[in-house]
């Protein structure tokens, strides 16, 4: 009787140990992130590649950049060099991964953007990746291995500290990794950095002379230059002189529909504008003329109330 009663209690406290042990993994369960739907690349054309804890997903962009090749001005040669490089690789011919690097605001990402909205009709897809998750890489490449669509991985103002593990993992992706990357994938990066990481002037110091004079990089600069000669094709952004500026400030104005006499008129302002900032950008000259226009359309309006009145 007494053994009965043992297999019993045995029996209840086992029972009531797998109903707690159920319950725990229940709440852990809840607290693990849910799966994201995949993407529909038929109708999707631009994803972020976000964290979720642990976990990353491609988040759709509702809403894209409608800035078109036409749009930009003043950098026809790297435009021609970039449009005919990723003409290529929408038709599935050899295409080279691409650096945009050089001064601030003359249209890197710009230019990535537009070359987006030419071809996404043909397939052209685009994956905006943080440097924080280029680790992330190996991982977003194996979901669109296969996929019909050609896809840009794009990471959009690159620059590295010593040692950050983005680095190795964008260096493997680009060349050197022992899986090839898939032939649907070319990567763009653009920087103000033209080897994407900090130069210091005791990496000189490594620097050799053989005995006919000529000089050697030591190993610190090697390394440095060994990332930025992975991508394919260099494309190289100049800071715009007065006049190219003020073309660019007339263009976007245009683009606003500005008058051709409110143009004219407002040379001296954009001038100053830029002189306030610093800086002849491309990046300025937008901000000028969407304050111009405003300001103008705004002047335009309050005249043609006070007509009425």
């Amino acid at each position: 009787m007494d053994a009965a009663l043992k297999t019993v209690s045995a029996t209840t406290a086992l029972l009531a140990l797998i109903a707690r042990a159920e319950a725990v993994l229940a709440r852990f369960e809840a607290t693990l992130p849910v799966a994201a739907p995949t993407p529909d690349w038929s109708t999707v054309v631009a994803c972020r590649w976000r964290k979720r804890g642990l976990v990353g997903v491609l988040e759709p962009v509702r809403h894209l950049a409608p800035i078109r090749l036409a749009d930009l001005q003043e950098v026809e040669p790297q435009k021609e060099r970039l449009r005919r490089n990723v003409h290529q690789f929408v038709q599935g011919l050899p295409a080279n991964n691409v650096l945009l690097t050089g001064a601030r605001g003359t249209g890197k990402s710009s230019l990535i953007k537009a070359c987006l909205n030419e071809w996404a009709p043909e397939g052209l897809r685009l994956i905006e990746v943080d440097k924080a998750d280029l680790v992330d890489l190996p991982d977003i490449v194996d979901q669109i291995a296969g996929l019909p669509q050609r896809f840009i991985l794009f990471a959009d103002d690159l620059s590295f500290d010593d040692g950050e593990s983005g680095y190795k993992a964008l260096k493997s992706i680009l060349d050197g990794s022992i899986a090839q990357a898939s032939d649907n994938v070319l990567v763009c990066a653009t920087s103000n950095r033209r080897h994407l990481l900090p130069e210091h002037m005791k990496d000189n110091l490594s620097a050799k002379h053989d005995e006919n004079g000529e000089l050697h990089p030591g190993e610190a600069i090697e390394e440095k230059i060994s990332l930025s000669e992975r991508f394919g094709l260099w494309v190289s952004f100049y800071p715009f002189s007065q006049n190219e500026y003020l073309s660019i400030v007339a263009q976007w104005l245009r683009s606003f529909e500005v008058s051709e006499t409110a143009i004219s008129a407002a040379r001296q302002q954009a001038l100053i504008w830029a002189l306030e900032r610093g800086s002849r950008s491309g990046r300025v000259a937008f901000q000028f003329a969407k304050d111009y226009a405003g300001r103008h359309e705004q002047r335009h309006a309050q005249r043609q109330e006070q007509g009425h009145d």
